[in-house]
């Protein structure tokens, strides 16, 4: 099943008032940490997949790439990046990205932020993306992290006077649907252990790079509930190189 909750009109409005809907790269408290996950642009091939607003098209085109593809399943999150970046460099495509398919060797770095988990079969989709980089492409991205999913409702569990006591985790290593609430909206999103995300990586011709577990920037600190997210990782963001000896 593939969601498009973002065509939604109630749900798209309430996800433009989010910090990193308005304020961009500089508004998503993961990007000091997914910026050094980049490789140099310059005269690369980009394909981003989930693009969203197009922030980082936008990024990789003002750092040198030769071409950059966004795509989104989403109209209006693609008539929202179109509007904010017309760049010649830059082409968006209305596109589910399971049903992708491209030549092989179509490009040098692949990127992906916060998308994922909104896919059902994560394996096929990886296969497909080692195929499409050329040899020793990157492949960088973002995803809620596994203990964040695991439970689905994603809230903390809280006290008699709404203080917060822990943020749960149960069901960890049973994967697959979760009926999460985001801006206050059910939304189906998907669960998968740390050990799939990586070995589904390694399985399919990738070597390991990085991998991180973002905490928020000290600049974001005195922002409302900002200090409780260093209580339990909401994020995980991963690069790899597309070695040409496992494919």
């Amino acid at each position: 099943m593939k969601e498009n909750r973002y065509d939604d009109p109630r749900f798209f409005e309430k996800y433009g008032q989010m910090a990193r809907s308005q304020k961009g790269l500089a508004g998503a408290g993961e990007w000091h940490e997914l910026e050094k996950l980049l490789p140099d642009l310059r005269g690369k091939r980009v394909l981003d997949l989930g693009c969203g607003y197009g922030w980082h098209c936008t990024y990789a085109a003002e750092h040198g790439a030769a071409s950059v593809l966004g795509t989104d399943i989403s109209q209006r999150m693609l008539e929202t990046a179109r509007e904010r970046d017309p760049g010649p460099s830059i082409e968006y495509r209305q596109a589910a990205m399971e049903d992708l398919r491209f030549p092989d060797g179509s490009f040098d770095v692949v990127l992906s932020s916060l998308a994922f988990h909104y896919v059902e079969d994560f394996g096929p989709l990886v296969r497909r993306i080692s195929d499409w980089l050329a040899p020793r492409g990157v492949f960088v991205f973002s995803v809620e992290h596994p203990v964040f999913t695991a439970d689905g409702p994603q809230d903390w569990y809280y006290g008699p006077n709404g203080e917060i006591l822990h943020f749960p985790v149960d069901d960890y290593f049973v994967e697959g649907p979760r009926e999460a609430i985001f801006l206050g909206e059910r939304v189906m999103k998907y669960h998968r252990t740390l050990t799939t995300y990586l070995g589904t990586l390694l399985e399919n011709g990738f070597r390991l790079a990085r991998v991180v577990e973002p905490q928020p920037p000290e600049s974001m600190m005195d922002l409302p509930g900002m200090k409780d997210e260093l209580r339990r990782p909401m994020m995980l963001l991963v690069s790899a190189i597309q070695d040409e000896r496992g494919r």
